[in-house]
């Protein structure tokens, strides 16, 4: 009897042995990967980050259960800053991605030109593009499927064609960038196909002022006729038809969102915000906006959870540029911007944007210098959330350099799927990961481009500025120097010449690849269109 006992007890064990290393030889499927990327939103809109007037609860969950990386540099403008992001290079690099002309898909809503013919103008205004690896395809080369809701991925008019070499499986939304200034689409692109919104009837996309102060602008905003359609809810509705769909493998997912980008446009303002009376109605309506963004991220969160695959997503959570204002209203913030305290333009050499002078109440940039556009930190440097508990550090601060074009690199690593052009962008997997002591990496330094000139930002905490319009170099010591109020140059000329050659490297031999403006980036091919164009409607 005991003999039998211990052959049964062995039988047993040995079965148990056997099945936990079959479950060992399982491989782990690889994690989901959601990426939301708001627009023109700084740091402070965030009440993580302190924003007083409402509360932003489930991008702050992202925040403190995830790693928030404070020192997270973006670009100074939109599309460059989608494009570095996607290519993986500083936007001072010349020739590593062609950014066409907005405003073709206009004429299409206009009956001026077919569908067909559009994206027949704007593939032959592309050309070749650079034979590089896009962000997409590094995913679909670890056995993903990839989806992209929201803006155009990256230029300022795209096409099927364009989406599809990027490495795009579905793709969905916005073709056009002017067209993303309205919130009331009369049709948006479904892997290449036009899809009519039914309801929706302006041309613009229902566009409207930017003024909180002017009736014309008041009126239009909030007068609803041929608005029936908010863009937002059918990009959340196709975000959670991607998700669904794809759910037992692993997917991709990529939302360039239009908010809280202006001018403002929301259905109804948000309850939290509804009596606030120390805010205009037009601040009220662009709160409403991040709200919004944040619902949304917890409706999608929901979803994840009812389908039993939350714990296997990564969540990040970022914004294209730095802060913008689209708030304006007599006496109290005003566009152009200006100085409300002394009346005059910045100058951005000695008077430069700070919320306080500039009427901001939100501090949307929090606490920084300037705006979108500029070289400020507050133009450049954003939020930067990665969320995945089960295997990234929760709760963790890094203080490591890093800018959104380092993404591509870090996903790489991650998936184990080597790069076939070298990037400008380093990994940052290991500030990341669990157990892996982050260290303290090689010294580096990034490059980033805008309307006043290119800037540089170096791990050791220096920033050299170049302010194009009076060609002259400021320098900053940042970790003691937050708003970028004390300009060193003059005390530390050695600093200055060895970071102005270091950022002449970066922009490829030549300061003026910093430099964004229409002639460094729109394509001219689509300012006139040939007559004749092939095409046929879709």
């Amino acid at each position: 009897m005991k003999q039998k006992i211990l052959l049964l007890t062995i039988a047993v064990f040995a079965m148990i042995t056997l099945n936990a290393r079959k479950k060992k030889s399982v491989p782990e499927k690889p994690p989901n990967v959601i990426y939301i990327l708001a627009d023109d939103m700084g740091a402070g809109m965030l009440s993580y980050y302190g924003q007083k007037f409402f509360t932003t609860p489930h991008i702050d969950r992202l925040a403190r259960n995830g790693v928030v990386f404070e020192n997270s540099y973006s670009s100074a403008y939109c599309a460059p800053s989608r494009a570095t992001f996607l290519t993986g290079y500083s936007d001072c690099r010349k020739g590593k991605f062609v950014l066409t002309q907005a405003g073709i898909y206009t004429q299409t809503a206009t009956g001026k030109l077919t569908d067909g013919q559009a994206q027949s103008a704007v593939n032959a205004a592309i050309g070749v593009e650079p034979d590089l690896d896009y962000l997409p395809q590094i995913f679909k080369r670890a056995g993903y499927i990839t989806g992209e809701v929201g803006k155009l991925d990256y230029g300022f008019a795209t096409t099927e064609k364009q989406l599809n070499h990027h490495g795009w499986d579905y793709h969905y939304g916005y073709y056009d960038h002017v067209q993303c200034h309205g919130f009331y689409p009369m049709f948006l692109h479904e892997n290449g196909n036009r899809i009519a919104i039914p309801g929706n009837t302006h041309p613009d996309a229902g566009k409207s002022g930017e003024w909180g102060s002017d009736s014309a602008d008041v009126k239009a905003r909030w007068n609803m006729n041929g608005k029936l359609v908010y863009s937002q809810d059918l990009f959340l509705q196709k975000m959670l038809e991607f998700i669904r769909k794809n759910k037992d493998r692993p997917f991709f997912l990529y939302h360039p969102t239009q908010l809280p980008h202006g001018p403002v446009a929301i259905p109804a303002i948000h309850p939290e915000l509804a009596f606030r009376k120390e805010l205009t109605f037009i601040e009220k309506a662009y709160g409403s906006m991040v709200k919004r963004l944040d619902d949304d991220l917890g409706v999608i969160r929901q979803e994840l959870v009812r389908l039993g695959i939350a714990d296997n997503t990564i969540i990040i959570f970022s914004s294209d540029n730095g802060h913008e204002l689209y708030t304006a209203y007599k006496g109290r913030v005003e566009k152009p911007i200006k100085n409300m305290q002394t009346g005059r333009r910045f100058d951005n050499v000695t008077d430069k944007f700070y919320s306080k002078t500039g009427g901001d109440i939100f501090d949307g940039n929090h606490g920084m210098a300037g705006l979108k556009t500029s070289n400020w930190n507050g133009g450049v440097k954003v939020p930067l959330f990665v969320y995945w508990p089960q295997k990234f550090k929760a709760g963790a601060i890094s203080k490591k350099l890093v800018t959104n074009y380092d993404f591509i690199a870090t996903m790489a690593e991650l998936l184990n799927v080597p790069l076939k052009d070298q990037k400008d962008g380093i990994s940052y997997l290991a500030a990341l990961k669990k157990g892996r002591p982050p260290g303290a990496g090689q010294p580096r330094s990034i490059a980033f481009a805008s309307f006043m000139g290119p800037a540089l930002v170096t791990s050791d905490g220096w920033k050299l500025r170049y302010f194009a319009p009076k060609k002259i170099f400021q320098l900053y010591y940042l970790p003691k120097d937050y708003r970028e109020q004390y300009d060193l140059s003059a005390q530390h000329p050695e600093k200055v010449a060895g970071l102005k050659k270091l950022l002449i490297e970066k922009c490829d031999g030549d300061l003026a690849n910093g430099l964004l403006s229409g002639s460094r980036f729109l394509n001219p091919v689509l300012r006139s269109l040939p007559s004749g164009v092939p095409g046929k409607n879709k």
